[in-house]
């Protein structure tokens, strides 16, 4: 990042930021396959978000529920979300297939989304696929919604494999370039109260790896 994109921030908030992004992506992505619901949070036209999704998806017949999480209608790059537009990307599996029907033009609609499927069916663990740069604001954002209704259990991250150098078809930037962009988001949006703070992120992961350490350990061995 350069100097200018940390005008009003401090060298401890970045800090603060570089620590979330080292700690949830340590998580054992492993652990997904053992989880209630795979969760895609969609958007930038991304569609290997989908793909990844959808063969973990069809690989691991455990997962009770597939959860697909809107976008933003005003993208260019933005696609109806329907069970035939998922059908095209290799979908099989429909039992458990839950689509957000309503526009979801950030990630915190996505997250309160979520929150209600949660609720809704029982559901008592998840897993977050999403593309490396956005995933630890998506996870934080998830983490902080959940949180809020009262409600506290696992989140397994799984950053989808691309390239860091791959466009994003809806700005044509890549992950190098929008990694400071997430950033600055992170730490603005922590005054806002959008996004877990460093502490509560702490808080949780150490109750995330001493209450559910045989699905952390089980899935890495």
């Amino acid at each position: 990042m350069r100097d200018v994109d940390l005008v009003g921030f401090s060298a401890g908030q970045f800090l603060d930021v570089v620590r979330a992004f080292t700690v949830i992506l340590a998580l054992p992505q492993s652990a997904a396959d053992h989880v209630d619901a795979l969760v895609i949070l969609s958007g930038q036209g991304e569609e290997w978000r989908f793909t990844h999704a959808i063969r973990h998806w069809e690989a691991n017949p455990g997962l009770r529920y597939l959860l697909v999480a809107n976008g933003n209608p005003a993208e260019e790059s933005y696609v109806e979300i329907t069970l035939d537009y998922l059908r095209s990307l290799g979908l099989r599996r429909v039992d458990g297939v839950r689509l957000q029907a309503d526009p979801a033009p950030n990630t915190g609609l996505q997250a309160a989304w979520i929150v209600n499927q949660v609720k809704g069916r029982g559901i008592t663990s998840l897993a977050l696929v999403v593309s490396p740069y956005h995933l630890p604001r998506a996870y934080l954002t998830v983490l902080k919604a959940l949180l809020g209704s009262g409600l506290r259990l696992p989140i397994i991250p799984v950053p989808v494999a691309v390239p860091p150098d791959t466009p994003v078809p809806e700005t044509g930037a890549t992950a190098y370039d929008l990694v400071p962009g997430e950033v600055k988001r992170i730490l603005a949006y922590l005054d806002e109260g959008w996004v877990a703070t460093p502490e509560e992120l702490q808080q949780y992961l150490r109750w995330l790896w001493s209450r559910h350490t045989s699905l952390l350990v089980r899935a890495s061995v």
